[in-house]
């Protein structure tokens, strides 16, 4: 429990370390990997640190959970610290790795204010860091328990046993244990995290969202080889090209447990099913789930994608959706070619107002942050409950306590 003076401290310098924490947590991850350069290697996402996504996660989640204890208004944070903790149980992350965090962030806090990191000051943000990372390390500590596992011991071979290539940039892998032996249950929605050797002797870790999980003898992920956008700065996917280049069938990998909490929860309540590009993988696992449970629930299926040559799963989406009584499905194509557009085809980006959308839905959603702030711009102009969005961030979780709306 954080004291009510801390509280008062907390209350009157959140908004001058809020205007500092983006400063503050270059430093801290420059500190870090200068310390222990094995955690940029092995454990942290060379390409989002390499753009900065990192620091702003961090520098998010931390502000937001200053605001809702000093503030009565503040957004909630459930959903945020639920995604935080199931990343870091898929990544095999465990209670003693909270301090190393803590000495090289307080540090960096100290760099960056100055004189006005009083040992009050200090003193207060530092029950704020633990209060947030006690919380995690609880709900760590029951994801890996699911699994009767020791905190941090996630990690599994799985051999490749089919490879199938989706589209021209992403391939399907098939996973099972080399015994054959069932694989721990699994949730539509959920993903594993996939370490890799690179060439350099980094191990690089990512996580790809289950397509199918009803099956205990194997599962299936599918992967993007994500090219780079030199003009922006955005490296090419080190581990996504890795796969696609050299991993094949008979070939293994080292996977995580699954985790992730964008579960379709069983009801009768109508769905809606959003997603644009490699997002629709936790949608295929969701359909593969409807189907073999032969849901009746009205659903409805809608999916951007640049063009149909680059639609993963076109196929697989389709004959799902037929496969449920109750479903109906949309699509939108930056590029249509020479095909016309249909009632259920069109050309362009994403359009609420093209389909009948059930108020009373919930509604899963998963692409890329812009596409997902236009989706979610539009639910909440048709008066979508918010409690109603369930969404996964593909990368850090950079923009969903307050992002603004972007055009698609």
């Amino acid at each position: 429990m954080i004291s009510q003076s801390a509280l008062s401290v907390i209350r009157e310098t959140l908004p001058v370390v809020g205007a500092s924490i983006g400063e503050i947590t270059p430093i801290f991850y420059s500190r870090m990997f200068a310390a222990r350069p094995d955690l940029e290697r092995d454990l942290f996402n060379r390409g989002n640190q390499a753009q900065g996504e990192q620091q702003k996660a961090l520098a998010g989640a931390i502000a937001a959970y200053a605001t809702l204890l000093v503030s009565d208004d503040a957004p909630n944070i459930d959903a945020m610290m639920s995604r935080i903790s199931n990343k870091h149980a898929s990544l095999g992350i465990t209670e003693d790795q909270y301090a190393i965090v803590y000495e090289h962030l307080f540090a960096a806090i100290a760099e960056v204010l100055g004189d006005a990191a009083t040992s009050d000051v200090v003193d207060a943000w530092t029950a704020v860091y633990w209060d947030m990372a006690d919380s995690l390390i609880r709900a760590e500590k029951g994801l890996y328990a699911r699994f009767q596992v020791d905190p941090g011991d996630v990690w599994r071979e799985l051999v490749v046993v089919a490879r199938t290539q989706q589209s021209p940039t992403t391939v399907s892998l098939e996973l099972a244990r080399e015994d054959g032996a069932a694989l721990p249950e699994a949730q539509p929605g959920q993903y594993l995290s996939v370490q890799v050797a690179l060439p350099d002797g980094a191990q690089q870790i990512r996580q790809y969202s289950l397509t199918r999980t009803s099956n205990r003898t194997s599962w299936a992920v599918t992967i993007k080889a994500e090219p780079g956008r030199a003009e922006s700065g955005v490296p090419a996917g080190e581990v996504s090209n890795f796969i696609h280049d050299n991993v094949f069938e008979g070939d293994t990998l080292r996977c995580s447990l699954p985790y992730g909490d964008l579960v379709v929860e069983e009801s009768d309540e109508p769905l809606l099913l959003v997603s644009a590009g490699i997002g629709c993988t936790p949608i295929i696992g969701a359909l593969n789930h409807l189907v073999q449970a032969e849901s009746t629930r009205p659903v409805t299926v809608l999916h951007a994608d640049q063009s149909m040559a680059s639609h993963a799963h076109r196929q697989e989406m389709a004959e799902l959706v037929n496969q449920l009584p109750g479903a109906q499905m949309h699509h939108w194509y930056e590029q249509l070619g020479a095909r016309p557009a249909t009632d259920t085809v069109h050309e362009g980006f994403i359009n609420l107002a093209e389909v009948g959308v059930d108020l009373r839905a919930q509604v899963y959603l998963c692409g890329p942050p812009p596409f997902m702030n236009a989706v979610r711009r539009g639910l909440g102009e048709l008066d979508v409950p918010a409690g109603n969005v369930h969404f996964e961030v593909f990368g850090p979780d950079t923009w969903s306590a307050a992002a603004e709306p972007v055009s698609a």
